[in-house]
This record gives structure tokens, sequence and C-alpha cells, in this order.
């Protein structure tokens, strides 16, 4: 395949970017106007499909969501389509091929500042405000030479549904993503949420299926989503299909519940992205509330991190949640990390599952 066409907007810019995104798949021939329509064949000379990007920080702005901090790598634009035809691709310019060498890491927040904000959380639960709030730290390590070879490699990592590299001037996207933002077929969408981690251990495994705390979370998160797909689907059509299965991410076991739904007729995109972005397991319920807490908590804005990332073609749309997911700009890369807090959330548990998170990621890139 080879590009065809490239569109990207940022925050500040004019429109509504889950629209302006719509409209302009919508002009290459992508079926994104009527998705419970029935899949038909692309046309001879149509575009092949569209790798997708947008931004947490994109989609919050689309529903009048509490803005949060900048974003530490504003290279990287809020929102970007690539379509894509049939072809060879051409041959890229000569590019530094020097090894990647990456320096230390600096955090946005310490594991004091980190354990302050899961308290903070903590203290707007008993208040009434929010039933759970996910909080997200980064860090950011400044490197030399040319970070693709180990961004792509990001892909290869155990559980990496939604791995892929996507590429711009002056900025590159990695992702190693194992969660399902939404996917649609056949006019049916599914939505993937994962919340409560333990060791990919046996006894991980074990305190994971027995965790109340980590069952309740759980639970509330699905019930989240299954309110928002319902603001597209046909009455009655939302079903939990599978809950609280648990899955393998690198080393750590994830627990994962699978919810569908027949989209109502006439919904488009930009409506099931206004519908189920930013996801629920990366902001936390009642939704809207859960984002002034973010808000007001987290020392940089999300960047690449808590988005949506994947493909629109004429078969499917199938968009990951860009949780383990790595941004480079001209001098740094720039890894997210974190999780949902609840009452029962003890601060020290939460800094340290953050970091279990990165780990993976972080490793890959000082051997990349």
């Amino acid at each position: 395949m080879r590009e065809r066409s490239r569109w990207q907007w940022r925050l500040g810019e004019p429109g509504d970017p889950n629209r302006l995104l719509t409209d302009f798949l919508a002009e290459h021939g992508l079926p994104v106007t009527d998705l419970a329509a029935p899949s038909v064949p692309a046309p001879a000379g149509a575009a092949v499909g569209a790798a997708v990007f947008v931004s947490a920080a994109a989609s919050t702005a689309a529903i009048g969501g509490a803005a949060g901090q900048p974003t530490p790598a504003p290279a990287v634009p809020d929102v970007v389509a690539v379509v894509y035809e049939r072809g060879e691709t051409p041959t890229p310019p000569i590019r530094d091929q020097a090894p990647l060498r990456l320096g230390d890491w600096i955090d946005s927040w310490s594991p004091a500042e980190h354990a302050a904000a899961v308290q903070s959380v903590r203290a707007a639960i008993a208040r009434g405000d929010v039933y759970q709030a996910n909080v997200v730290g980064h860090a950011r390590a400044a490197y030399q030479g040319d970070p693709l070879p180990a961004l792509s490699r990001l892909a290869t990592l155990p559980g990496a549904r939604y791995g892929g590299l996507l590429t711009g001037d002056g900025w590159a996207i990695g992702c190693a993503s194992p969660e399902t933002l939404v996917e649609v077929r056949s006019g049916r969408a599914i939505t993937r949420p994962i919340k409560g981690t333990r060791p990919a251990t046996a006894d991980g495994r074990a305190e994971l299926l027995a965790s109340a705390k980590e069952r309740a979370e759980h639970i509330m998160i699905v019930d989240l989503e299954r309110n928002d797909l319902a603001h597209v689907a046909r009455t009655g059509s939302v079903t939990v299909e599978e809950l609280f299965a648990v899955r393998r991410w690198c080393d750590l076991w994830q627990a994962e519940s699978q919810i569908t739904a027949a989209l109502a007729d006439g919904v488009d995109l930009a409506a099931l992205l206004a519908a189920v972005a930013p996801g629920g397991s990366v902001t936390g319920a009642p939704k809207l509330a859960a984002l002034s807490q973010i808000a007001a908590l987290e020392p940089v804005g999300r960047g690449v991190s808590m988005g949506a990332f994947g493909w629109v073609g004429h078969d499917r749309i199938d968009l990951g949640l860009t949780i383990r997911t790595v941004a480079a700009d001209h001098t740094h890369l720039h890894v997210w990390a974190g999780g949902g807090i609840t009452w029962g959330s003890e601060p020290d548990a939460e800094v340290a599952e953050a970091a279990a998170k990165a780990g993976p990621i972080r490793a890959l890139l000082r051997d990349g």
C-alpha cells in the first residue's frame, strides 16, 4: 500500500475533530457515514483504508470535557488520518541509521506525588464527586539515533493486539496496546474494556480472580461502557458477552470484558467516537466528572496515550485504546502509564502497578 492523502488536526484549531475526521474519510470513499449499513466491497480505484489516531485530548474536547495540561510532545498532532491506496510504497528518504541510544527517564511526578493524586481521588469519591477516576503519569527520555526500529518492535510484545507504528514530520507513535476501544463489523460494535492487573504468575492470576476490589472496579467500567454504547445502539441490543476474563499482556494478567451492540441506523463515525471516546477504562465514572479530576491532578497532558489508534476500512473499523504507547519527537521518547482509582485503592500499590505497566515498554526501548 502507498499513502494517498493525509489530514491532521490540533487542539485550538476550529471544528469538531470527530466530524472533520469523518468528513475527510468519507471524501475518500470510506464507509463511515452509516455504520449500521451492510459492508460492500471497495469499488475499483477506491482507497483501501486509513490509519487513524485520535488523542484523548481531542476526544475530551469533542464532548465538552475539562481540558488537562498541555501535551509534553506537541510535535504530534491530536488527530491524524492517513489514507492508503494499492500500490508500491516509495523508497523512504535516507535517515539517520545510528542505533538508538536512550538517556535516563525523567518522570513528570514523583512516587509521592502520584500517591497523593490517588489520595485526592479517594477524597473525591468520599465527597460523591466520582465513583472512579483513572490517573496517568508520564516520563520522558532524551535519545540519539533512530527510534523507529524500536518503536516498530513494540508490536511484537506479547498481547499487543494493536501493535503498530505511525509517523509524520518530526514525530512517531509506537503502540503495543492490548485493549479494544471500539470495533465495528457488519453493523455491530464491540468494546473490550480492560481493568484489573496482577503479575502473570499462577498466584497473580488467582489473586486477580479473587479480588473484590478489582472486580468492583472492572464492573463499574463495564456498566459505563454499556451506557456509552447504548447512545448509538438499537434499543435492547447492548450485551455483555464476556465478563472479567483473564488475558495476558507481557508479564501481567489483566481482566477484560466484551460488550457488543447493534448500531442504530444512520450512526456515523463521528457519533460513535463521541459516544465511546475517550474510553471509560482510562477516564472513570461518571465520565465528565472523572475528566475534571484528571485535568486537576495530572501534571502533564496525556499526549498520544489513552486515545484511539487503528484502522478504518471497507469491511471494518478497529480502533485500539492507546495504552502501552510511546511518542517520539525530535529529541525525546515519551511514555505514559496509570490506573483506575476507587475507594479501595492503596496509593503505594497504584504507584507500583503503573510502574509494572510501563516496565516492558521501557525495557524494550532501553534495548532498542
